[in-house]
């Protein structure tokens, strides 16, 4: 029996095989999922209905569970900052929202270092975010 929030067991097990350095991609319904991460992370889907679950559900629920050192969220080149980056950054205090252009954002997600790739059924766009996994410090 698991105490915690998290529950889902195929992302508690990418969690725990992931260490420092690995990326978790959390991404909108337009992403690419087949074709836009490392082949050999893991797929979750969590897409089950459209806003259902949204990118923002999963980033609270895994700011609680994993230590996060770095985040990148896809942005336009040029234009506005998407509404969701106030959300991210309320969502991950302390960790600098650093942004990447359409096509350098899925170079980042193919990384060797993506280990879990968590669908959602988010409908806002610009709503994707690659989130580093930090280190547990020592008690």
């Amino acid at each position: 029996m698991i105490h915690g929030e998290l529950l889902h067991p195929t992302i508690l097990k990418a969690l725990a095989s992931a260490g420092h350095g690995s990326v978790v991609l959390i991404a909108d319904s337009n992403y690419p999922f087949s074709t836009g991460a490392h082949p050999a992370a893991e797929r979750v889907y969590l897409n089950l209905a459209p806003g259902l679950v949204r990118v923002t559900d999963v980033v609270r629920v895994l700011a609680a569970t994993i230590p996060v050192e770095a985040a990148h969220a896809i942005a336009p080149d040029n234009g506005p900052e998407p509404a969701i980056f106030q959300e991210y950054r309320q969502l991950l205090p302390g960790v600098e929202i650093q942004t990447l252009g359409r096509f350098p954002f899925y170079e980042a997600a193919r990384s060797v270092n993506t280990a879990l790739v968590i669908a959602t059924g988010e409908q806002r766009t610009w709503a994707c975010i690659l989130l580093t996994i930090g280190v547990i410090q020592a008690r």
